[in-house]
């Protein structure tokens, strides 16, 4: 059973998107300046279905902050901005750029989406990109989520989608076909690839080819401890405690097979699933106060 204490461990000393720029060393506008070119080059689509969605003077609550790219936009859309994320890194690096921005915020701390730090009612939205497909107790946290929001609140988060060209050709076939036959061959590459033989040999190759266990390394990096992909129907089933309004796929994504004619296939097979959901008039599990 992974604990939250690893998942935090993990993106602690991964934090998201580090190792796809130079990292950060000490200059942290030049660092944010570099990530969020890096992050619209790569994946345009995020500030584009953001800024469709009015958050003037609402009081939004966003979970899982990264290099707080998401966090700058939404503040600029006018939200009345707190956040929280697992991971000190995170927490501190969203408060320098905000501070060095002078972008102003109501509340940012390091806390976990199990125990969120605010009053039943708080928000009118919370948004979460990428981040709750990593919890395991995915419904504690959406327990949580539905306690802070008020009557007719919503919550916009993107899961990974698991009827994607990621998630079913290349992660599932191309990926572990290559593993296999490298595993097979002896080869000792380094970087990831030699990451991920060295946790075939460590487990045992069929058993790290198990989509149970190759799903949580071939998302995130093959040290990630956990992932989850969604279905529309796991996401009814891991919120009960919210009606699902609407939902969209975008991001044509599937390293390593090449995806540029394939990109107006992203509403169908995108890897990235957006959902917007509205907490029940009668949840299914009581509110409680804290402080």
């Amino acid at each position: 059973m992974i604990t939250e204490e690893e998942i935090r461990d993990f993106w602690n000393t991964h934090p998201c998107g580090d190792h796809q720029v130079e990292s950060l060393t000490g200059d942290y506008l030049a660092f944010f300046a570099r990530y969020d070119l890096m992050r619209d080059s790569r994946e345009p689509h995020i500030s584009r279905r953001l800024e469709r969605i009015d958050f003037r003077q609402k009081r939004v609550l966003e979970i899982g902050l990264g290099q707080g790219t998401e966090s700058e936009l939404l503040i600029r859309e006018g939200a009345k901005w707190s956040g929280v994320d697992l991971t000190p890194e995170s927490v501190d690096r969203v408060r320098a750029r905000l501070c060095l921005k002078s972008l102003p915020y109501t509340h940012l701390e390091c806390a976990s989406a199990l125990a969120l730090p605010f009053l039943d009612n708080s928000f009118d939205i919370v948004f979460s990109h990428g981040v709750l497909h990593h919890i395991p107790d995915v419904k504690a946290a959406q327990r949580e989520i539905a306690r802070v929001l008020k009557p007719g609140g919503e919550l916009i988060a993107m899961l990974y989608a698991r009827r994607s060209l990621n998630y079913l050709v290349a992660i599932s076939v191309v990926r572990r076909l290559g593993l296999a036959l490298l595993y097979a061959s002896g080869a000792r590459p380094g970087g990831i690839i030699g990451r991920h033989l060295e946790n075939a040999r460590q487990v045992g190759l069929q058993r790290y080819l198990t989509m149970s266990e190759f799903i949580h390394r071939n998302t995130d990096g093959p040290d990630n401890p956990y992932s989850k992909v969604y279905r529309l129907a796991d996401v009814r089933a891991d919120f009960p405690d919210f009606e699902l309004v609407r939902s969209y796929r975008d991001f044509m994504h599937a390293p390593p097979m090449p995806v540029a004619l394939l990109k107006p296939l992203a509403g169908v097979l995108g890897w990235h699933l957006w959902m917007h959901l509205r907490p029940r008039k009668e949840p299914i599990h009581g509110k409680s106060a804290t402080a």
